[in-house]
């Protein structure tokens, strides 16, 4: 179909110039996204700490994180303060998930953050803790 007032030749070569357009747009976006990932962090010296399945938190409770290579790892508990509260875990963890159990009816109701801790990292995730409803 020809537009009116167009011949087959300006629509076709409108439509090829819109489409090279295209063409560069889509390859000058890949370039760029590989420039800037070039110092991305590497993933594998990183362990990645997953949020609570339970929020709020009762009873006992099971932290997960995946490692991708056997390293020294420290779990800790922390208030809304940032102070330390308890050290749940100081240990080597293994390659692939890893789970910390913790009972937290130890602790008071109120909001704590959970941090993990590495030789290269600290990660940190916020949980609510609610035992008794009074």
């Amino acid at each position: 179909m020809v537009l009116y007032g167009f011949s087959l030749m300006d629509t076709l070569t409108s439509v090829l110039t819109v489409s090279i357009i295209i063409l560069m747009i889509i390859i000058l976006y890949r370039r760029m996204l590989r420039r800037f990932s070039r110092n991305a962090p590497n993933k594998e010296e990183y362990c990645e700490l997953y949020s609570l399945e339970q929020n709020p938190a009762v009873g006992e409770l099971e932290f997960y994180f995946i490692s991708q290579k056997v390293r020294d790892f420290k779990l800790l508990i922390l208030d809304h303060d940032m102070e330390l509260i308890q050290e749940v875990e100081n240990k080597e963890c293994h390659v692939g998930g890893n789970i910390i159990r913790f009972d937290s009816s130890k602790l008071k109701n109120g909001d704590y953050f959970y941090c993990l801790e590495t030789e290269n990292q600290k990660t940190m995730k916020k949980m609510v803790v609610v035992n008794s409803v009074a």
